[in-house]
Order: structure tokens, then C-alpha cells, then sequence
């Protein structure tokens, strides 16, 4: 009895974690979208947060009833490695100007996106976060920090046959198709610095991975992409 009531508990404690890291990102999002546009009637802003936390709010409810011990681990921010909690500033700081660029550009009328373009992109985006949940499914690992958790095992099936990081390959499907979703040719300037930044976090994880999880030295002569076949 006391088990399940403790349970229940920690269910509603990390319900209320979602929901106010829900509402915030939601905020936060529209302030940067919509304040430089000078109006709610930027219609690509609606349709970019309707692509973005539609799917995430289906993501949340499913962990939340199948998965919370996954979602638990989803939520968790602090990082423990130097080089990635470096990497945090700088692609919070790449967000921001990246979000902030679509209302400037959708108030001075410098990007004519058609819409069969943006129907295009807004497709591709929400492919991207359907890989994103695909491959957080495969590795119930897949923490948002990069450590070694207690009994990890090395995952190499499903998309991990293909690149070793196929988390951020779909992060990378979406955020560049979010650009084109929000009609802002511009936005892609400073979103094309995000494959670089990733890099930077690669390097780092694949360090930690090495000295503490047994076999990946082996998988990465398995799997010698990191995160785009036939590339890198």
C-alpha cells in the first residue's frame, strides 16, 4: 500500500515538472516568435507551434501512462561534462536568434516563402520529430545528459545500425524544416551552425562512451557514421 501510494506520488511530482517546463517552453516560444513580429497574426508562427507541440504533447501523455521512468530521464537539464555544459549556452544562445529572426522577417517582408513549401517543410519537420520519438524508444537510455547510466547497454539496432547518433540527425531534420515552416529564409543562417555544434557534443559524449560503456569501441567500427550517412 505504501508503495503504490509513493508511486502515485512520484507521478504527480514529475507531472507537475512536465507541465511547467510544458507551459514555459510554450511561452517562451511564442514571445520569441510573436514580439518580433509585432502580432499574433503571424500565421507560419501558429503553424510552426502547432507542428512542434501537437506531437510533443502526444509524446509527454504517452511516457507519462507507458514510459515515466523514460520521460524522468527526458526532463533531466543539468549536465555533469564541461564541454556540454559549453554546448548548452551556445545552442540556447543559437535558438534564441534563430526564432527570433522569422517575426523580424515576416514584419520587414524580406522572405516570400510559397506555401506549398512551407506544407513541404512543416511535413518534414514533423518527420523529424517522429524519428526523434522513434529513436527515443529504441534507447530508453537516451538521456538528455551525457552519462553512463546505472546497467546501460549498448544499443545497435534499429536506427542505430545506420549512425551512431540518430537522435540528433532527426533534431537536425527538424529544426532546419522549422525554418522554412516559420517563412524565413534567413532563420537557416544561423540554424546551419547547429550540425557544428553537434559535432562539438559528439566528440565529447563519444569520449565518455568509450571509457565507460563495454562494446562501443566495437560499434564504432561497426557503424562508422556519426550523424549523417556517407558523411560524418
Amino acid at each position: 500500500m505504501n508503495f503504490e501510494k509513493k508511486s502515485i506520488n512520484s507521478k504527480w511530482i514529475l507531472l507537475k515538472k512536465v507541465l511547467i517546463r510544458y507551459i514555459i517552453a510554450f511561452v517562451f516560444i511564442g514571445l520569441l516568435i510573436f514580439i518580433p513580429a509585432g502580432t499574433l497574426k503571424f500565421i507560419n508562427g501558429w503553424i510552426f507551434i502547432a507542428g512542434l507541440f501537437i506531437p510533443m504533447t502526444f509524446t509527454l501523455i504517452y511516457l507519462m501512462v507507458k514510459d515515466p521512468e523514460l520521460l524522468e530521464k527526458r526532463i533531466q537539464l543539468k549536465e555533469k561534462e564541461n564541454v556540454q555544459k559549453k554546448y548548452i549556452k551556445l545552442s540556447i544562445l543559437l535558438y534564441i536568434i534563430a526564432y527570433i529572426i522569422p517575426g523580424l522577417d515576416y514584419r520587414y517582408h524580406w522572405s516570400n516563402v510559397p506555401n506549398w513549401l512551407v506544407i513541404v517543410s512543416l511535413v518534414v519537420m514533423i518527420f523529424g520529430y517522429v524519428m526523434f520519438i522513434i529513436v527515443m524508444l529504441q534507447n530508453r537510455y537516451a538521456s538528455r545528459v551525457i552519462e553512463i547510466q546505472d546497467k546501460q547497454k549498448l544499443i545497435d539496432t534499429g536506427l542505430y545500425r545506420v549512425v551512431r547518433h540518430p537522435m540528433y540527425l532527426a533534431a537536425i531534420i527538424l529544426y532546419m524544416a522549422s525554418t522554412i515552416v516559420l517563412g524565413s529564409y534567413y532563420t537557416l543562417i544561423p540554424m546551419m551552425l547547429l550540425p557544428f555544434l553537434l559535432r562539438y557534443r559528439i566528440k565529447n559524449e563519444e569520449k565518455v562512451l568509450m571509457e565507460g560503456l563495454p562494446g562501443y569501441n566495437e560499434y564504432m567500427k561497426k557503424v562508422k557514421y556519426r550523424l549523417i550517412p556517407f558523411i560524418w
